[in-house]
C-alpha cells in the first residue's frame, strides 16, 4: 500500500532545503570553474540569463507537478493523465529521472569526499600528522573509496531521520552557516593581493564570447545543475511543500537563493585563482585554458593557501567546511528523492529503503572510481549538460502539454487564488508549452 508523502513543517523551513538541494558543489565548485574557463563575466552574465528564461519557469514546473499529487515523482507524473500511454509515459520518465539523479550523486559522493579529505588535512597538519595530511590530499583510489564512504554514510545518516527531524532540521542550521562563511571568505579573499584582476575578469564580460554556443550550453547545464532540475529532486520537495504557499514566488526565493551563492562563489574562487597566480602559482597555460579545471579547487586553491604560512591551514580549514556543507545540503536531496518514491511505491520504512538506495549509489560510485580516467567525466557531462535539460523539457512538456490547463490552473490558485489575474499566468503556462522546449533543444543542437 501507498504511503503519504512526509512534509516540511513551515515556508521557510522548504525555502532553506530546497535552496540547500540547489546550493551545492555545482555552485561553489562547478560555478566558479565553468566561468573561469568560459571568459568569466561572459559567462556569468549568460548564466543569470539562463536562470531567468529557462531554469525558473522549469522550477516552477517541478515544484508545482510534486505539489498536485503530494506523491513521488513516478506516480506524480504517471497520475497527469488518465489515458494509459501517457501515465506509462510519464512512469518512465520519473524512473529515468531518479536513474540519473542517482548518477549524478554517484559522482557527487566522489567530489565530496575530496571534499572531505581537504578538510581533514589542515587538521591532521596541526595536530602533527603530517604522512596522514599527505594522504588525505594526493590522488589514490583508497582515499578516494574511504572518503566517498564516508560522506554517503553521512547522508544516509541525516535521510534516514526523516524530513523534519532530518532534512529540514540540518538545513535550518547549516544554509545560514554556509552564507556566513561563504561572504567571510570572500571578503577575506578579496583583500590579498592579486584579487581584483580575478574580480575584474568575473564582474567584466567579454561580449565577444556571449555567443559562444559552447559556452550557452556549459551556462545552461550549469543552471540546471545547480537548481536540481530534470533529476526529480524539487519535485519531490514540492510535494512535501503546503498547499497554501504560493508556488511561483516561493519557487522565486529558491532561486535567488541558489544564483546568490553561485555569485557570491564567483567572488571567493576567481580573486582566489589571481590572488594564487601572484604568488607564482600557474593557473592559465600558454593557450590561455584553464589549468586542472576539473580540480580547481583542490590544487589552485591548497597552493594559494600554502603560500600564507600557518594561517593558510585556517583558512583552507575553513574553505572545505564550507564546501563540505554545501555538497550535505546537495546530497541529502538527492538521496531523498529515490529513497521516498521506493517508500511508497514498496510500503517498506524509510530506513531500510536509505540503505538499498544508498548502498547501490555507493556501489556505482566505486565502479566509476576504479575507471576513473574513463567514466568519470563521462558521466558527469551525460548527466548534467544534456540529460537534465532534457528530462526537465519532459516534464514541462508533460505538465503543459498533457494535464489539461484547468486543473494547472486549480493547482496553482491553491496557494494564489488571483494568480489568473496575474501576469504571470499569461505568460508562463505557453511560455513552458513552447518557449523552453524550443530554446533547450536550440542549444543542444548548437552545442
Amino acid at each position: 500500500m501507498a504511503l503519504k508523502s512526509p512534509a516540511f513543517s513551515s515556508r521557510i523551513g522548504f525555502i532553506l532545503a530546497a535552496a540547500g538541494s540547489a546550493v551545492g558543489v555545482g555552485n561553489i565548485w562547478g560555478f566558479p570553474t565553468q566561468a573561469a574557463s568560459n571568459g568569466g563575466g561572459a559567462f556569468l552574465l549568460v548564466y543569470l540569463i539562463m536562470v531567468v528564461i529557462l531554469a525558473y519557469p522549469m522550477l516552477v514546473a517541478e515544484l508545482t507537478i510534486g505539489r498536485m499529487r503530494q506523491r513521488n515523482p513516478v506516480e506524480a507524473l504517471r497520475s497527469l493523465s488518465k489515458r494509459p500511454f501517457w501515465r506509462g509515459f510519464g512512469a518512465v520518465s520519473g524512473v529515468v529521472g531518479l536513474i540519473v539523479l542517482a548518477l549524478i550523486l554517484s559522482f557527487y559522493s566522489i567530489v565530496s569526499g575530496w571534499l572531505l579529505a581537504f578538510m581533514f588535512a589542515p587538521l591532521a597538519e596541526l595536530f602533527g600528522y603530517q604522512e596522514l595530511a599527505l594522504w588525505l590530499t594526493e590522488f589514490s583510489t583508497e582515499r578516494n573509496l574511504i572518503m566517498m564512504g564516508l560522506f554517503t554514510l553521512v547522508t544516509i545518516y541525516v535521510v534516514r531521520s526523516g524530513v523534519t527531524d532530518g532534512i529540514e532540521r540540518w538545513s535550518r542550521r547549516l544554509m545560514p552557516l554556509l552564507f556566513v562563511l561563504l561572504i567571510a571568505m570572500a571578503v577575506y579573499i578579496s583583500t590579498l593581493p592579486g584579487a581584483t584582476d580575478g574580480l575584474m575578469m568575473y564582474l567584466t564580460p567579454d561580449f565577444s564570447r556571449v555567443s559562444d554556443p559552447d559556452l550557452i550550453i556549459r551556462a545552461m547545464g550549469q543552471a540546471f545543475f545547480s537548481l536540481s532540475l530534470g533529476v526529480c529532486c524539487m519535485m519531490t520537495y514540492g510535494a512535501y511543500l503546503s498547499r497554501d504557499e504560493n508556488l511561483p514566488k516561493t519557487a522565486a526565493w529558491v532561486a535567488l537563493l541558489d544564483s546568490s551563492v553561485a555569485f557570491l562563489a564567483g567572488l571567493l574562487i576567481l580573486p582566489a585563482m589571481f590572488a594564487a597566480q601572484y604568488n607564482g602559482v600557474e593557473i592559465y597555460d600558454a593557450n590561455g585554458s584553464l589549468l586542472s579545471a576539473d580540480t580547481l579547487v583542490f590544487t589552485v586553491l591548497p597552493a594559494m593557501f600554502d603560500t600564507m604560512g600557518n594561517g593558510g591551514l585556517w583558512v583552507g580549514l575553513a574553505f572545505f567546511a564550507l564546501m563540505v556543507i554545501a555538497a550535505i545540503t546537495s546530497s541529502i536531496s538527492m538521496l531523498e528523492a529515490p529513497v521516498n518514491a521506493l517508500r511508497e511505491e514498496t510500503g517498506q520504512p524509510r530506513s531500510q529503503m536509505v540503505w538499498v538506495v544508498g548502498s547501490t549509489v555507493a556501489l556505482i560510485s566505486t565502479i566509476i572510481i576504479l575507471n576513473f580516467n574513463t567514466l568519470f567525466t563521462a558521466v558527469v557531462t551525460f548527466s548534467t549538460v544534456y540529460m537534465q535539460p532534457l528530462l526537465a523539457l519532459v516534464f514541462g512538456v508533460l505538465l503543459t502539454w498533457v494535464l489539461r490547463q484547468h486543473f494547472l490552473l486549480k493547482a496553482l490558485q491553491e496557494g494564489s487564488p488571483e494568480i489568473h489575474k496575474s501576469l504571470f499566468w499569461k505568460i508562463w503556462p505557453w511560455y513552458v508549452k513552447f518557449i523552453c522546449p524550443i530554446l533547450i533543444l536550440v542549444i543542444i543542437w548548437q552545442g
